[in-house]
């Protein structure tokens, strides 16, 4: 599986587990929604470190945790 795709089913993942919608994670991360729901589809294969970051910090976890596969 590639990094891209680990990134979006972990995205997926914590988003569920913490029982947040796509809108209300992008708000908490403060990324557009769109930017959000194409990381998590895979569609957006390579977000930006900051965008990456931000993402991390709203789950509370490292960047290399939502890479991991």
């Amino acid at each position: 599986m590639s990094t891209s795709q680990n990134l979006a089913n972990n995205i997926k993942k914590l988003r569920e587990a913490k029982g947040l919608s796509q809108e209300k994670l992008a708000r908490l991360a403060d990324i557009a929604n769109n930017t959000l729901i194409k990381m998590e589809s895979g569609e957006n294969q390579n977000p930006t470190l900051v965008t990456l970051k931000k993402v991390a910090k709203a789950f509370g976890v490292s960047v290399d945790d939502l890479i991991k596969s």
